[in-house]
C-alpha cells in the first residue's frame, strides 16, 4: 500500500510538472478557414464543389497577400451562405491557413477516394487542385526571395510542400478525363 500511495504521488507531480512547464503560455490555436468558410464547407456535399470552397478560400488570402483583388464571392444559389469578410492575419498567418487550406482539401480527397475510388468527383477535384496549386507554385516563387521572416519561410514552404503533394497526385490521373462535363453533354445527341 505504501508503494501504491508513493506511486500515485509521483505520478500527480509528474503530471503537474508537465502541465506547469509545458512551454509558452498556450495561444489559441487559428483557424484556417473562416466560420463563413467552414459553413459553406458544410453546404456542399459534393467533393468538386468543396474542393471550389477550398480553392477560393486559399485565392482570398493570395489576394491579401499580394494586395490585389478578392476574387468574386457572388452566391450560386440563394441558399448558398455567405462568404463573410476578408480573412486577417500577418503574412506568416495567412500562409499558414492556405497551407492547412490545401491539406484539409487533400485530406477530402483521399477521404472519398478511401470509400470510393471510381468516384468521378475525385479526378474532377483533383483536376481543379492541380491548376490551383500550380498557380500557388508561381505566386511562391515570386514571393520566395521577398522573405526572410523565419515564421513565413516555414508557412511557406508548408504551403509549397502541400502544393507539391497534389501536383504529384495529379500526375495519376488518367489523360482521357479532363473532358469537362459540359463538353459531354454537348457531345451526346
Amino acid at each position: 500500500m505504501n508503494v501504491a500511495k508513493r506511486l500515485s504521488k509521483l505520478l500527480l507531480a509528474a503530471l503537474a510538472a508537465a502541465t506547469l512547464f509545458s512551454g509558452s503560455p498556450t495561444r489559441a490555436q487559428r483557424d484556417h478557414l473562416t466560420d463563413a468558410e467552414t459553413e459553406l464547407i458544410r453546404f456542399y456535399r459534393e467533393l468538386d464543389k468543396r474542393t471550389e470552397v477550398f480553392i477560393k478560400a486559399a485565392d482570398r488570402r493570395f489576394a491579401i497577400i499580394n494586395g490585389t483583388a478578392q476574387p468574386s464571392t457572388k452566391k450560386a444559389t440563394k441558399e448558398e451562405p455567405d462568404w463573410g469578410d476578408v480573412p486577417k492575419g500577418t503574412r506568416a498567418e495567412l500562409l499558414g491557413d492556405i497551407a492547412g487550406i490545401l491539406d484539409e482539401a487533400i485530406t477530402n480527397v483521399d477521404d472519398v477516394s478511401r470509400r470510393d475510388e471510381k468516384n468521378p468527383m475525385i479526378s474532377r477535384s483533383l483536376r481543379k487542385l492541380n491548376t490551383a496549386a500550380n498557380g500557388y507554385l508561381a505566386q511562391l516563387n515570386a514571393m520566395k526571395a521577398k522573405i526572410t521572416d523565419p515564421d513565413e519561410v516555414a508557412a511557406l514552404e508548408r504551403v509549397a510542400d502541400n502544393a507539391n503533394q497534389i501536383i504529384d497526385a495529379a500526375k495519376n490521373l488518367p489523360a482521357g478525363a479532363a473532358e469537362s462535363e459540359k463538353e459531354k453533354k454537348k457531345k451526346k445527341p
